[in-house]
């Protein structure tokens, strides 16, 4: 009897054996389920979000109509002296508040279309900003001037960061203002230190003032956008950090690393990205069929931004280089017809861009749920001007011992002055994952109050801060002050920048280039080397088929205005 149950009792030992060994083995060898990238909706929820992102688009584009009909009767009225950006803010605000009353009515409800959605801007807005900026670079001496601009740009804007950020950590611990822990600090004095000039910039062309300077606050706020926006990610990569346990030395260093990887690991990238595109572009003739090299090239301008993103370095940086070497090589490959459709397209593109994100940058004064500590808004305020007079006072002195155009007091002041603030501070502010609500809910609406204190009350002020130290040129003065224009929009309309044109042959670059005496250093290097590789020189058979596809095409249009409903006579005089 026990026999017979020994092997009973070994068999069900084993199989439980057995089982749990095969147990657990699953639980060690079986993977975990994948999550899935992307949350699949179907059914009523899919319409919904597909009704709500409609509402969101049409909201959108009802803005930018109202905006561009603002902007076509500035122009029309001749009302040069207010800039565009003004303006369009100041019908934001306009627009919130009416928007606001018909909520309060209970007439409509467009809480959602009316918020402004941080990856909208960083995915849709800020990169045609960004590229159309670096493409047009080629204006002006920007190379004469890159060590100068670097300097502005990276150091100027680090200082910067660290004065407003330090100021506001420690007046938060001697409870003069909120307190915020020194990652938190540093984010906001990162964010807070991107400049936008566009009105001072619109004021500079409009009066003509020294080329250097108008190319010193260009350059360097082009530059500074991305820097700012590096550094906010670095502080944003520390926060998510459980840093307790670190020494400050340590953090120090963790944050220099990830910015210096971030910055030439970006910019490297979008060099690299350019050359290519020039390469490519320059040995696989697109010219006779326009269309398709068009397509090639908006391609290669939004190509490094995915790819830097992808690989989590910063998109803006990458594509902000991309857009500087497109211009200066890849452009010179182009047809003359794509290059002219580059330049109205980029310009084109990037308006309806800023003009969106001034608009709903006025929108958010009542779309955006507020927390306003007058202490904290006016000590970031001073904290802010303080910062930007150690960027660019210390930084200038330096810099005149090694520049042989020298930068004026009245220059450093200027430039001082016209650290404006615009859309990227606040994106960011949006941006910034901060813990509690109402941390986030300061930090933005301060950053609103700061954008908006320098737009109106900084950037309407320049042009008779210029005109008071006497900066302007001397031509300028002596215009009526009527003809002063600062509208944007109507200059990139009239002109074509023929300089940007590509009419070089092989012997007139030689001639024009390689052969003067006064280059110097990367100038040099890249008229000597540089630009024969990556650019193709045109022969006069290029030169001659580039004028009759351009005439060919003016001639077409001018047959399809001519057979027009409105064609007559006297319009075709005035046409002539």
């Amino acid at each position: 009897m026990a026999e017979e149950e020994f092997p009973n009792t070994t068999h069900e030992g084993f199989n439980v054996t057995l089982h749990t060994t095969l147990v657990v083995t699953a639980k060690l060898v079986l993977p975990t389920p994948a999550k899935p990238i992307l949350p699949v909706q179907t059914g009523e929820q899919a319409q919904q979000e597909e009704q709500s992102s409609g509402m969101t688009i049409f909201f959108s584009l009802l803005v930018l109509a109202i905006c561009i009909i603002l902007v076509h009767l500035l122009i029309r009225y001749r009302l040069h002296f207010l800039p565009e950006s003004v303006a369009v803010v100041s019908l934001g605000i306009l627009m919130g508040a009416v928007i606001k009353i018909i909520e309060f009515k209970k007439l409509a409800n467009w809480k959602e279309e009316e918020m402004f959605r941080p990856n909208m801007f960083f995915l849709l807005l800020l990169p045609p900003i960004i590229f159309e900026s670096g493409y047009s670079l080629h204006k002006g001496n920007f190379f004469q001037n890159i060590g100068s601009i670097t300097l502005f740009a990276v150091f100027g804007t680090a200082i910067s960061a660290f004065v407003v950020g330090g100021g506001i950590y420690f007046l938060g611990q001697a409870d003069v203002i909120s307190k915020l822990n020194m990652t938190d600090s540093f984010a906001f004095g990162s964010l807070i230190s991107a400049v936008d000039p566009v009105a001072t910039i619109a004021i500079f062309n409009a009066l003509h003032v020294d080329p250097v300077l108008n190319m010193l606050v260009f350059g360097e706020s082009i530059l500074n956008d991305a820097v700012s926006i590096v550094l906010t990610n670095t502080a944003e990569g520390l926060t998510r950090k459980n840093m307790s346990d670190v020494s400050g030395w340590q953090t120090f260093l963790q944050a220099l690393g990830y910015f210096l990887k971030m910055f030439f690991g970006s910019a490297a990238l979008g060099t690299l990205t350019g050359l290519i595109s020039a390469l490519v572009l320059k040995h696989i003739d697109l010219r006779k069929t326009p269309s398709l090299e068009f397509g090639m090239m908006i391609i290669f301008a939004y190509l490094p931004y995915g790819l830097a993103e992808g690989i989590s370095l910063s998109g803006i940086m990458a594509i902000l280089f991309s857009g500087i070497v497109m211009s200066h090589y890849t452009h010179h490959n182009l047809s003359p017809v794509t290059q002219i459709l580059m330049q109205q397209t980029l310009r084109t593109v990037a308006f309806l861009c800023e003009t969106c994100v001034f608009a709903f940058l006025g929108l958010s004064i009542f779309s955006f749920p507020h927390k306003f500590e007058i202490s904290f808004v006016i000590w970031c305020i001073v904290l802010v001007l303080f910062g930007r007079a150690v960027n660019i006072f210390p930084l200038s002195y330096l810099l005149n011992f090694f520049r042989d155009h020298k930068i004026t007091p009245k220059m450093m002041f200027i430039m001082w002055f016209s650290g404006l603030r615009g859309a990227i501070p606040y994106a960011l502010s949006l941006h910034l994952d901060l813990e509690p609500m109402e941390k986030r809910q300061l930090i933005g609406t301060t950053t609103i109050v700061i954008v908006l204190f320098t737009i109106l009350l900084l950037g309407g002020s320049t042009m008779p801060l210029i005109r008071l130290v006497d900066i302007e040129d001397a031509k300028a003065r002596r215009r009526n002050r009527k003809d002063v224009n600062l509208s944007k929009t109507e200059k990139m309309g009239n002109t074509v920048e023929s300089e940007h044109l590509s009419e070089l042959t092989e012997e007139e670059y030689e001639a024009h280039y390689i052969r003067r005496q006064d280059l110097k250093g990367f100038l040099w290097l890249d008229a000597k080397y540089l630009n024969p590789f990556f650019t193709r020189r045109l022969t006069q058979e290029d030169l001659h088929h580039g004028r009759i596809q351009m005439k060919t095409l003016t001639n077409k249009w001018y047959e399809e205005v001519r057979q027009g409903p409105s064609g007559s006579e006297d319009d075709e005089q005035e046409l002539l």
